[in-house]
């Protein structure tokens, strides 16, 4: 479990968040919400440990985040950001580099990692790209490359800055599905969103800032009911209720509309 206790943030001894209390329960998706500029990825890189928190504790499972060696920690979270330089490399060798916590010395991978991360490409269908060079992949591929390699970085936390940012809607489902899947492996996922419709419907949890503190911090239905995303966002919401057949029967799944 991820807690932030007491926690201000910012940057050059400025704070975008004041006296943040929350804590990311295991084996759950998170998604923090709110305007431009509240502090969603300040947030996120805090309980990171990529930003040092100006007052307050971050742990992790109990521990001081900021007690844990690097390549220790490396193997207990992984962190994709929102923009990144693409490498010049095969998607393939970017895989192998979420194992590069676990390599020695030489950086050698032992037949554990290549097995690994053969497991990785396979579970999110990468096959047919694996042996082209990042650079050539669309975004929707690439990003199915980031995330396979943080699956071989085999973290039990998983921080993603707007995963879905830039990309169409059949891209940007299966990259939800995606994260829906490491969910089901026993992950904990903790992202920031813009779409609020997609954050309400693949979340357990939301926490939605708003001028540097957290208004609620709540299941999706608890914070849809308490229209505080209308007031911050000056929008008006409905809940959609749609049946969808299964195969162990009828299931329930709702949707959230949004509009000015």
């Amino acid at each position: 479990m991820i807690e932030l206790v007491n926690v201000s943030t910012g940057y050059n001894k400025t704070p975008v968040l004041n006296n943040i209390n929350l804590s990311f329960e295991k084996g759950t998706v998170t998604s923090i919400i709110g305007k431009n500029g509240c502090g969603k990825t300040t947030l996120l890189k805090t309980a990171a440990r990529i930003l040092k928190p100006l007052a307050g504790t971050v742990s992790l499972d109990g521990r001081d985040i900021s007690r844990f060696p690097g390549k220790e920690l490396a193997k207990m979270l992984s962190f994709l950001p929102q923009t990144r330089s693409v490498p010049n490399i095969t998607a393939y060798n970017l895989v192998m580099h979420g194992r590069y916590p676990y390599l020695g010395f030489s950086r050698t991978p032992r037949e554990e990692d290549r097995e690994i991360v053969r497991q990785a490409i396979e579970s999110l269908n990468l096959e047919a790209y694996i042996n082209r060079n990042v650079r050539q992949l669309s975004g929707g591929q690439s990003q199915k490359v980031y995330l396979a390699m943080l699956l071989a970085q085999n973290t039990d936390v998983v921080f993603l800055d707007e995963p879905t940012i830039y990309l169409d809607i059949n891209h940007k489902l299966e990259i939800l599905e995606i994260i829906k899947k490491l969910k089901e492996m026993g992950k904990t996922i903790v992202m920031v969103l813009h779409d609020l419709a997609n954050a309400l419907s693949y979340s357990d949890r939301i926490c939605l800032l708003d001028q540097g503190e957290v208004v609620i911090h709540d299941s999706p239905e608890k914070v849809f009911e308490s229209r505080e995303i209308d007031r911050i966002f000056q929008v008006s919401s409905k809940q959609i209720r749609v049946e969808i057949e299964a195969g162990s029967g009828e299931q329930k799944q709702y949707l959230f509309c949004l509009k000015q």
